[in-house]
C-alpha cells in the first residue's frame, strides 16, 4: 500500500479540503431538524406567519451553504481522484515497460493489463468516495446522537440502544460479504481473461468451429461469477430490511417516549420531530458507509495486486553510460579481431524451470557473417537468439558483443547496435512510414525506401494508396502475412544495425522472396552480422555458420556441407524436408498432367 500512498503527495491539500468540506456540509444538514422544530413549536403553533417565513429563509440559506460546499467537497475529491489515477496508472505502465521478459511471463499479460485498467478503476473509484464519505457519515452519525441529546435527553437514550445494534448490523454483514467480494473479483478476472483470450483468438476458434464449446465453457465460468454474485448479494439484501426495522422500532420508541414527555410538558411537538430526523439521518448515513466500505474492500484488493507489480522489479539491471563506457573499455581489452559475437559457455534455464532450454553454447561469430539457426520444433532457437539483446539473460555463461559482456551495455547502445525481427509480425495502426520509423525516428523517405527495398517489399508498398503514407488499421490486418513480415524486416533495417536477428521472420515468404530477400541483406548492407533462425533448411543452407540445435544443445556448427557429413540431425532435417518438397512437386506435376488431359 506504500507504493499506492505516495501518489497523494501531490494531492495533500485537496484531499484535505474534500472531506473538511463535506464535514461543514453535514454540520449545516444537522442544523436543519433544530430550524424545523422550531417552525413547528413557534411559528405553527403561535400561528407566526413572519417567523415561519424568516425560518423557511434560514433553512433555504442553509440548504444553498450546504449544497456550495458539496459542490465544492466534489470538485476536490473528483481532482483527487482522477490525478491519483493519472498518475498511478502512468507509472504504472512506465514500470510494466521496465520489466523483463521473465517477470512479463511470470505475471501474465492478461493480467496486467486487468491491473492496468479494472483495478486502476477501482482504486479510483475508492479514492473518491472514501474522501466524500469517509468522514461525513460517520460525522452525522454521532452528530445526529450528540444533536438528539442537546433536545432531550431522556428520549435520546434510545438512540444508545439503537446506534450499537445499527453497528453490529450492518458491520455484521459487512465482514461476512467482503471476503466473499474478493472472490467475486478473482472469479471476475478469469471471466476477463475468457473474453480476451477468446476476442483475440476469433479466427482459429472459427477455424476449427470451437464457437459452440467456447460458448459452453464462457457461460460456465460466467455462471459461476453470477451464482457467487447473487450469493453476496442475499447475504448484502439483509442490510436494508433489517436497519430499517431497527430504525423504525426505534421511531416507533421515540414517538411512544416523546408522547409522554409532550404530554408531561417536558418537550413540544417539534423536538419529536427533530429526533425523528435525527434518527433517520442516521439510517441513511449508515446505509451510505455500509456501500462505501465494499467499494472500499474492493479498493483495497485492487490496490495490493497494483503493489504487486509495482514491487515486482526487473531481474535485469542496465549499467548507467558513464560506468558502462568505463567498464566497456575494459572488457573491450578482451575483443578478440573480427569477433562480433560470442557465446561463452551460454545457457539459460527459464524461471521455475526444471531444466534448461539451452545449455553449452560456445561461438564466435564475425563481423559480417551469416548465421543459420536451425533445429526441431522446441529446440531453443530463438532463445538462442534472445541472449543477444538481452530480452532474457544466460543463467550461466555470457555472451559477448565486441568484446564487451551485453550485461554490461547501457540499454539504449546495446538496442542500436541490434535489429529484432520476431516470429510474430507486429505492426501498429498508423501509416507504413509511422511504423518504419520505430526503427530510426529521424528516417529521411530515401532511408525507408531503401529498407523497403532490402526487405522486398518495397514494390507491394507502391501499389498502396499513398504508398508509405498508406495507413495500417490495427493489428495491419489489412495487409498480408507475408507483407507484415516484410515491413517489420524493413523496420528493423532502417535503423542499419551492426547485428540483424532474423527469428523464423520469413516463414510466410515463398522461396524465391526469401532467396531474394537474404542476397538483398547480403549485398546492400555495410558488413552486417545476420542472425537466421528458421525450420527450413533452404534459408540458412548458404550462411556461413549453421547452428545445429537439439533439445537445447549445440549438435553441429559447420557449413551446410560439412554438416550434411558430419552432423545426424542436420542430415535428418535436410533428407525430410527434400522428400517433402519432392512429394509436392510431384503431386503438382500430376495435378497438371491431370488437368492437361481433361483440357485436350
Amino acid at each position: 500500500m506504500k507504493q499506492i500512498m505516495k501518489y497523494f503527495k501531490n494531492y495533500k491539500v485537496k484531499a484535505v479540503l474534500a472531506p473538511l468540506f463535506k464535514m461543514l456540509e453535514a454540520s449545516f444538514e444537522l442544523l436543519v431538524p433544530l430550524v424545523m422544530a422550531n417552525i413547528i413549536d413557534i411559528g405553527i403553533k403561535n400561528g407566526d406567519k413572519p417567523y415561519i417565513y424568516k425560518m423557511a429563509l434560514l433553512m433555504i440559506g442553509l440548504g444553498l451553504i450546504g449544497l456550495a460546499c458539496s459542490i465544492t467537497a466534489q470538485y476536490f475529491s473528483a481532482k483527487t481522484a482522477m490525478g491519483f489515477g493519472k498518475e498511478l496508472r502512468r507509472d504504472l505502465f512506465k514500470h510494466i515497460e521496465t520489466l523483463s521478459y521473465t517477470e512479463i511471463d511470470e505475471i501474465g499479460s492478461s493480467t496486467l493489463i486487468t491491473r492496468m485498467t479494472s483495478d486502476v478503476n477501482q482504486i479510483q473509484t475508492g479514492v473518491n468516495m472514501f474522501l466524500r464519505l469517509f468522514m461525513r457519515s460517520p460525522f452525522i452519525v454521532f452528530g445526529a446522537t450528540i444533536m438528539a441529546f442537546t433536545v432531550d435527553s431522556h428520549v435520546a437514550k434510545v438512540f444508545l440502544v439503537t446506534l450499537p445494534v445499527l453497528i453490529v448490523i450492518v458491520f455484521g454483514i459487512m465482514m461476512i460479504t467482503i471476503p466473499l467480494y474478493r472472490k467475486v473479483q478473482a472469479r471476475l478476472d478469469k471471466v476477463l481473461l475468457s473474453t480476451r483470450e477468446n476476442l483475440s483468438g476469433v479466427r482459429v476458434i472459427r477455424a476449427f468451429n470451437q464457437e459452440e464449446n467456447e460458448k459452453t465453457f464462457f457461460c460456465e465460468r460466467t455462471e459461476g461469477l453470477t451464482k457467487e454474485q447473487i450469493f453476496v448479494g442475499k447475504i448484502s439484501s439483509f442490510l436494508n430490511p433489517l436497519t430499517y426495522a431497527v430504525i423504525n422500532l426505534s421511531i416507533v420508541a421515540i414517538i411512544w417516549s416523546g408522547s409522554g414527555r409532550v404530554a408531561d410538558g417536558f418537550i413540544l411537538q417539534g423536538s419529536v420531530y427533530a429526533l425523528v430526523n435525527y434518527m433517520s439521518q442516521i439510517l441513511v448515513e449508515l446505509v451510505k458507509l455500509a456501500n462505501l466500505i465494499v467499494t472500499e474492500t474492493k479498493a483495497v484488493a485492487s490496490a495490493n495486486r497494483v503493489s504487486q507489480v509495482l514491487l515486482t522489479n526487473s531481474s535485469q539491471i542496465y549499467p548507467d553510460a558513464v560506468g558502462a563506457d568505463r567498464t566497456g573499455s575494459k572488457s573491450g581489452k578482451h575483443a578478440d579481431g573480427d569477433v562480433k559475437v560470442r557465446f561463452v559457455n551460454a545457457g539459460l534455464t527459464y524461471k521455475n524451470a526444471k531444466e534448461p532450454s539451452i545449455e553449452g553454447v560456445n561461438l564466435d561469430v564475425k563481423k559480417g557473417d551469416t548465421i543459420g539457426i536451425i533445429g526441431g520444433t522446441g529446440s531453443g532457437k530463438s532463445t538462442f537468439v534472445n541472449l543477444i539483446p538481452r530480452f532474457y539473460d544466460c543463467t550461466e555463461g555470457q555472451v559477448l558483443i565486441d568484446g564487451v559482456d551485453v550485461k554490461e551495455y547501457p540499454k539504449e547502445k546495446l538496442i542500436d547496435k541490434i535489429g529484432i525481427v520476431p516470429q510474430k509480425a507486429v505492426l501498429f495502426s498508423g501509416t507504413i512510414e509511422d511504423n518504419m520509423r520505430w526503427g530510426k525516428a529521424d528516417a529521411s523517405d530515401e532511408e525507408i525506401n531503401f529498407a523497403l527495398d532490402i526487405a522486398q517489399a518495397k514494390d507491394f508498398v507502391q501499389e498502396k494508396e499513398g504508398g508509405i503514407k498508406f495507413m495500417l488499421n490495427q493489428g495491419a490486418k489489412n495487409l498480408s502475412g507475408g507483407q507484415k513480415q516484410r515491413l517489420t524486416i524493413a523496420r528493423a533495417l532502417v535503423k542499419k544495425p551492426e547485428i540483424l536477428i532474423l527469428d523464423d521472420s520469413s516463414s510466410a515468404l515463398d522461396y524465391a522472396t526469401d532467396a531474394a530477400l537474404r542476397m538483398s541483406i547480403k549485398e546492400k548492407t555495410d558488413n552486417m552480422t545476420v542472425f537466421i533462425v528458421s525450420q527450413r533448411s533452404s534459408s540458412i543452407m548458404y550462411a556461413d555458420k549453421i547452428v545445429v540445435l537439439d533439445d537445447g544443445c549445440v549438435v553441429g556448427i559447420g557449413t551446410h556441407e560439412e554438416l550434411l557429413r558430419s552432423c545426424e540431425v542436420y542430415q535428418e532435417i535436410c533428407s525430410s524436408q527434400n522428400k517433402a518438397k519432392e512429394e509436392n512437386d510431384k503431386e503438382q506435376s500430376v495435378n497438371t498432367t491431370v488437368e492437361g488431359g481433361v483440357m485436350a
